[in-house]
């Protein structure tokens, strides 16, 4: 077997019981076990659990990541200011390609997402924004173009609010797409279900700030 067959092997076997399990309850002799490789492998290749959680989502993040800037860039570029609508809507499409990438790979990547903030791997957040610092960025300009009465500290909460609420529909999307066939016989898939969010996250950045909050701020 060739280097990158392993290494093949052992992402492929990583990212499903990471998706599966979450970073946190999975361990790398299982990994092993479902890979069919021994540990010396692991080690050989990545070097540490951390060094193959990066590995695993760089994988999305590398194809993710260059598509959402092109579009961020388009928003960015135009005269007139974008709106929060369009602004989460550019995320559609780059996320929804990742299933030519991969089979199913945009419901795996959201769970990757999701598990990698609700199992507080902190060491994934360093990694994203020093490796895609640019991108994360061009985020901001959107959001603060599209939104430019946000002062800094309402920018911080409301974008939190949204990472929260992003994460949480990434980390369940499946358990929240099965209530929803069960209980209110909508069959919706992961585009739908992302779709859905878009319209959500834009009320929600773009609401009216309360008196109080801004009167403090003032002071």
């Amino acid at each position: 077997m060739t280097r990158q067959n392993t290494q093949n092997k052992i992402l492929d076997a990583a990212e499903r019981l990471f998706a599966e399990r979450g970073f946190a309850d999975t361990s790398l002799r299982l990994i092993t076990s479902e890979a069919d490789v021994n540990l010396a492998s692991v080690n050989y290749h990545f070097g540490s659990k951390k060094a193959l959680i990066k590995a695993v989502l760089a994988r999305y993040l590398e194809q993710f990541m260059p598509k959402l800037s092109e579009e961020l860039q388009k928003l960015l570029q135009a005269e007139q200011a974008p709106t929060l609508h369009q602004v989460f809507d550019s995320f559609v499409e780059p996320m929804l390609a990742l299933n030519n990438f991969r089979s199913n790979g945009t419901n795996i990547f959201m769970q990757l997402l999701g598990r990698g903030y609700s199992d507080s791997q902190g060491h994934l957040r360093w990694f994203m924004t020093t490796q895609y610092g640019e991108v994360l960025q061009q985020i901001t300009l959107a959001v603060k173009r599209a939104n430019p009465a946000l002062s800094a500290s309402e920018f911080f909460w409301r974008m939190h609010f949204t990472l929260g609420t992003v994460v949480f529909t990434l980390a369940s999307n499946e358990a929240l797409r099965d209530i929803a066939r069960v209980d209110f016989e909508e069959d919706i898939d992961v585009e739908g279900l992302v779709r859905r969010l878009v319209p959500f996250l834009a009320a929600g950045v773009g609401a009216p700030i309360l008196p109080a909050f801004a009167m403090k701020e003032a002071l």
